[in-house]
């Protein structure tokens, strides 16, 4: 009797332990917690912390709060002007709505992953498809990111996910169309370069002339004004001679200066003869002649 009486304890303490253990779970910081009741979604647990249900009533599903990133395969692209590209991309997307993701979903990441991979591809597809190809090189980066991102959240609002970012890692060409994509680049970018080269010629030869013309015409009028200062100078000079000799004596010594002057300047040198006027002036100093001494 005893014994049946242990037992019958020790089943009591376990459907105790077990009823116990049923009324509670716990909610991590990165989950959500969804209670459901036949079927029925009761309410989201979204704080983290130890939780209560109904035992054997109510179960309960978790689903990730942080946000998830998704890889898609490389697609190929066709551009307005029909060329091909292929598209690599990966998304960031999150979880904003428990209850209509696990209504839309049930609640399985792998199916939100193929609707986000499908609404991602088809955004791209019809922005490239938009575009020319030139279009799409210039809008790489944050602006065509964003016009993907935009376009790919409007195909999946009602599923309870939003995505945060469908970034495009990599727009190549096929392997066939690259040479002739980037001769074609490598060609429009020298056509360039030589029109800015012709350009800045074209300017440095303005320059050029520009700067000639006015150094011709700075020279040109200080030449001027040097010319003005020595006949200023030549004027001032005749007009102080003219008034040092402005008597017959003084015209008269002047004139002997000048005399002397010509003879010093015709003895230079080794070897000369001057010949001289027998009454020249000269020929009276050079001598000591006076009065009418004459000379044979």
């Amino acid at each position: 009797m005893k014994k049946i009486v242990k037992v019958l304890i020790a089943v009591i303490a376990f459907c105790i332990l077990l009823i116990v253990s049923g009324c509670f779970f716990t909610v991590r910081e990165n989950q959500y917690a969804v209670v459901t009741q036949f079927g029925r979604i009761v309410r989201v647990e979204d704080t983290a912390g130890l939780k209560w249900k109904i035992p054997f009533i109510q179960s309960t599903s978790y689903l990730p709060r942080n946000i998830q990133i998704y890889d898609l395969y490389p697609s190929d692209v066709i551009t307005s002007d029909k060329k091909s590209m292929i598209s690599d991309n990966y998304i960031l997307w999150q979880i904003t709505d428990p209850v209509r993701f696990m209504q839309t979903l049930n609640g399985s990441t792998a199916t939100a992953e193929d609707r986000a991979s499908v609404a991602v591809y088809n955004a791209t597809k019809n922005i490239i498809s938009s575009m020319s190809q030139d279009e799409i090189i210039s809008a790489r980066g944050d602006r065509l990111t964003q016009m993907v991102t935009d376009e790919s959240n409007s195909d999946i609002g009602g599923y309870g996910i939003v995505i945060h970012k469908a970034q495009i890692k990599a727009l190549d060409l096929p392997d066939d169309n690259k040479s002739a994509v980037y001769e074609r680049m490598i060609s429009e970018r020298n056509n360039i370069a030589a029109s800015y080269r012709a350009q800045g010629e074209s300017d440095a030869q303005k320059i050029r002339n520009d700067t000639d013309r006015s150094v011709s015409v700075m020279q040109s009028e200080a030449r001027m004004q040097a010319d003005i200062i020595i006949a200023e100078g030549e004027a001032q000079y005749m007009q102080i001679l003219a008034e040092a000799y402005d008597t017959p004596e003084k015209a008269e010594f002047y004139n002997f200066l000048r005399s002397l002057d010509a003879l010093k300047a015709s003895m230079t040198g080794e070897g000369n003869t001057v010949i001289l006027d027998k009454d020249s002036e000269l020929v009276r100093i050079l001598y000591g002649l006076q009065g009418d001494m004459r000379i044979e």
